[in-house]
């Protein structure tokens, strides 16, 4: 499971960041993580919670939003909406697919607590 790995990663960006800017704890930390990124969210959000006490994502509410995944159609020259990486242009049929969107894990903002 390597959601357990990127929320360690997730974890050390809060922290890293916490001693540059100086504050004590994550109220809410908000995430994306793309339908194309391969990524589980709620095995993201059960690893996130289970690394959570004793740091400065303890009591944290956890946000992860999915957005939908776009590709460019090689085969039609237009930009698709696709659910999953595999899956033929909804417009054409072809599978010359270019992801272009919907491929990002990223911390999109925290509101945390100051000292």
């Amino acid at each position: 499971m390597h959601e357990a790995s990127l929320a360690g990663g997730v974890l050390q960006l809060v922290e890293d960041t916490a001693a540059r800017e100086n504050f004590r704890r994550v109220v809410t930390l908000r995430l994306e993580a793309g339908q194309l990124a391969g990524v589980d969210t709620r095995a993201l959000r059960f690893a996130l919670e289970s690394l959570a006490p004793g740091t400065l994502l303890a009591g944290a509410v956890i946000d992860i939003e999915e957005p939908p995944g776009q590709a460019w159609c090689l085969g039609c020259s237009q930009s698709v909406a696709l659910a999953q990486r595999g899956e033929p242009c909804p417009a054409c049929g072809s599978y010359q697919l270019q992801a272009t969107g919907g491929t990002e894990l990223r911390v999109v903002d925290m509101e945390v607590e100051d000292i």
